[in-house]
């Protein structure tokens, strides 16, 4: 792949169906994946089996999960869901490897993401419903590079076989995936080698507390990534809502959200070795700033955004 194949933009990956589909056919890319479909009430899409396991992410809106599993077993769930992104936490719904999935709509319009990893061998976890509010919250970083953390799908909150997935709410003006990271070899009990997807949806600052919207606002966002001289990658992307930025290897960081603008992102990743975690390097020019933040109080909008929540 070139560096710009590694920026999606919204609707150069529809297929199948759905408004995006990564997955092992890009060249270059076989560890995750990642389907997002728009549905109206009674839609349905369908989702193969195959060695993937995966995890159903309410963007907005909602719908039912039906599941059949590798056994032949069915499983069902109707997922909540959520007025958008930025609206707080969400219910998910993981399906073990070899499940095929139905998705129906089940609001006047809903968009529905599905987070994919490869699974060698038989999938040793079970489906699950994991409800909104089973979902911890955490508050990352500190003053600029604060930012809003939802673990609905990383090691410790849900059992699973190879997946790792989170959402992060960057508020307008703010830094995150910073320090700059890579998690790209093995390195036992210091790095993971992961894949890595971000998907993108982005708000006017003022969307969430009930000011009218400024005419002719563009809301956007800024992803870098980048490598060694032995593993070059270069990619300074602008995202927008439906974007996805896909991190093969090497640092990468900051996710920026410029003044004005909300920053979402949807994270999944997966890779070869045989441990489920998510264990990063920082990048060592910029591996100071994180000491900087124990005296640097976390941006309030969070604090209120999270009490909101609760």
């Amino acid at each position: 792949m070139s560096a710009i194949e590694w920026m999606l933009p919204l609707g150069s990956a529809e297929r199948d169906g759905f408004d995006l589909v990564v997955d092992d056919r890009l060249p270059g890319w076989t560890h995750t994946g990642l389907r997002v479909a728009t549905l109206a009430e009674g839609d349905r899409v369908q989702v193969p089996a195959g060695p993937w396991e995966y995890v159903v992410v309410p963007l907005a809106g909602s719908a039912d999960v039906d599941a059949t599993l590798a056994d032949g077993s069915t499983r069902s769930a109707a997922m909540a869901g959520r007025t958008s992104v930025f609206a707080g936490p969400t219910d998910v719904v993981f399906a073990p490897a070899g499940s095929a999935l139905s998705l129906t709509g089940t609001a006047p319009t809903s968009r529905i993401a599905v987070c994919a990893a490869r699974v060698s061998g038989t999938g040793t976890a079970a489906f699950r419903h994991l409800l909104a509010v089973e979902v911890p919250v955490e508050l990352r970083g500190a003053g600029i590079a604060s930012r809003q953390v939802r673990n609905f799908g990383t090691p410790g909150v849900l059992e699973a076989d190879a997946i790792i997935a989170c959402e992060v709410i960057t508020p307008a003006g703010n830094w995150s995936s910073y320090p700059p990271h890579k998690h790209d070899e093995e390195r036992d009990g210091v790095e993971t080698e992961l894949e890595e997807i971000y998907y993108f949806e982005c708000q006017v600052e003022s969307a969430h507390d009930g000011r009218d919207l400024p005419a002719g606002a563009d809301p956007v966002g800024y992803q870098r990534v980048y490598g060694t001289a032995e593993r070059p990658i270069d990619v300074f992307a602008e995202v927008r809502t439906g974007d996805v930025v896909l991190v093969p290897h090497g640092w990468h960081g900051p996710a920026m959200a410029p003044p004005g603008y909300d920053l979402y992102y949807l994270n999944v990743m997966a890779g070869p070795g045989p441990v489920r975690a998510w264990l990063i390097c920082d990048d060592p020019a910029h591996a100071w700033v994180r000491d900087t933040w124990p005296g640097q109080d976390v941006d309030p909008r969070l604090r209120a955004r999270e009490e909101g929540e609760s």
